[in-house]
């Protein structure tokens, strides 16, 4: 498998990771067909946000929305590991509902995409996927 984003829109995460550091930055992935067409900010509404991410919920319906009137689906999330690798921890995996969405995860230089399945490689819920981000500084969990 293997998810498409453009290296405009991974360099303007990236930045978002940098800015906002040492805070786990989050949010929300769209567009359809493996492809990631657009994303969404959301506000981290975790306890610790230096050490967690909660995506605020106002974001997440406002996304759901949006899609039921014909904009681009949620394809899956992204947030920041500033300080650390772009593997999901085990806290990620304790998080993630094995529903086949895409997580992206990034620390400002280097981005994995993953995908959450039932029984992943990963803590028993994400399988490495292939991110293209063609022109853009990248980082495959594939590789």
């Amino acid at each position: 498998m293997q998810v498409f984003i453009s290296s405009a829109i991974l360099a303007e995460i990236q930045q978002l990771v940098l800015d906002n550091a040492p805070q786990e930055i989050c949010g929300i992935l769209l567009g359809r067909d493996g492809r990631v067409n657009g994303y969404r900010v959301a506000r981290n509404v975790a306890a610790d946000p230096v050490r967690h991410f909660e995506i605020d919920p106002a974001t997440l319906i406002a996304a759901e929305r949006s899609s039921r009137d014909g904009g681009d689906p949620i394809l899956g999330y992204y947030h920041s590991h500033p300080a650390g690798t772009v593997e999901p921890s085990q806290t990620d995996a304790a998080s993630a509902a094995p529903d086949g969405r895409l997580w992206l995860i990034l620390n400002g230089q280097d981005a994995a995409a993953w995908r959450t399945a039932d029984n992943g490689e990963i803590y028993g819920r994400f399988d490495a996927i292939m991110l293209d981000c063609s022109g853009a500084n990248r980082q495959t969990a594939a590789e």
